[in-house]
């Protein structure tokens, strides 16, 4: 079916970065836009985007500047303000305000520009794995293997065997192929990750702690209904983090995925795209054109 397949799409950031963006399901209802966490690419969400393209909704996937196959900024100069602008510049393109699933650093920037922003760009928030104040640990877990190998690797199956030692919970190694677009082959052979060095060379990372207020103000403001998703086996979001959370945002819904780990739709996609479903179900129609899509079959989201 031609919808659940991934059609590329142009896109340019406001300050001229071209950012690589998936569309599938052109006249699907409603739009979900997807937003990876640090390190990611648009492929974290393949297997949830065709999922829910083929439940009817139009779903938009995209690599942050700095990641996959975007755009890297002249001089490694990496800011927040940077990845929240182009965030709400890819939600103001869509023909609605879509319903935003952030994982990660996708969540937190999403939950900025929800609470910062009156009206808000997004219909809704699904919020992977991430609150306003986070586990150290976990995140230190996460950016120790990304620091781990800044000289590559020798080949695609030495880069497997790397990515299985981090995620024991995964029954079967990726592939070459799956490893492609994750990998940059350089001038001397070597296979690299992705993402630009400077990501991790400048004050990006600093610059995240120091958001912590910001978000916590922030989400204090959040009008627009919330689905947390943790995962079970999470070291990045614990049950002190999600009782913070919910107390500064009374109305959202928390479901705690089982047996998943921070890498939330790759552990358990099944689970986490039929939580996006039901709450989707759930939410009321914002206008009369939301109201004829909520009658159509329930095939669709």
């Amino acid at each position: 079916m031609e919808s659940l397949h991934p059609h590329r799409i142009s896109f340019t950031a406001g300050d001229g970065l071209p950012l690589a963006v998936d569309l599938r399901h052109r006249q699907g209802q409603p739009t979900l836009l997807f937003a990876h966490g640090f390190g990611q690419t648009r492929g974290a969400w393949n297997a949830a985007a065709a999922t829910m393209a083929a439940r009817g909704c139009r779903c938009v996937s995209f690599d942050s500047r700095g990641h996959g196959e975007s755009g890297r900024v002249a001089g490694g100069h990496y800011h927040m303000q940077q990845f929240v602008e182009d965030l709400v510049a890819l939600a103001h393109a869509q023909p609605e305000p879509p319903i935003l699933v952030g994982a990660s650093m996708g969540g937190l920037l999403g939950l900025v520009l929800a609470g910062e922003l009156r009206p808000s760009p997004f219909r809704a928030l699904v919020l992977v794995d991430i609150t306003p104040r986070w586990e150290t640990s976990g995140v230190e877990r996460i950016l120790a293997f990304m620091q781990a190998h800044p000289d590559g690797f020798a080949s695609y199956a030495e880069a497997a065997e790397q990515i299985a030692a981090y995620l024991p919970q995964r029954k079967e190694k990726k592939s070459e192929q799956q490893l492609r677009p994750l990998l940059r082959e350089g001038a001397d052979g070597r296979l690299r990750w992705h993402w630009d060095p400077a990501l991790l060379a400048g004050d990006l990372i600093g610059e995240s702690e120091r958001y912590q207020p910001r978000l916590l103000a922030a989400a204090a403001k959040v009008e627009v209904p919330v689905l947390l998703l943790s995962g079970e086996r999470s070291d990045v979001v614990s049950h002190r983090t999600v009782e913070e959370f919910l107390a500064l945002v009374p109305h959202a819904r928390h479901v705690q995925v089982p047996g998943a780990t921070h890498m939330l739709a790759g552990d358990a996609n099944d689970a986490f795209t039929a939580q996006i479903a039901g709450f989707i179900a759930s939410l009321k129609p914002a206008d009369a054109a939301r109201d004829a899509v909520a009658k159509q079959p329930a095939t669709r989201c």
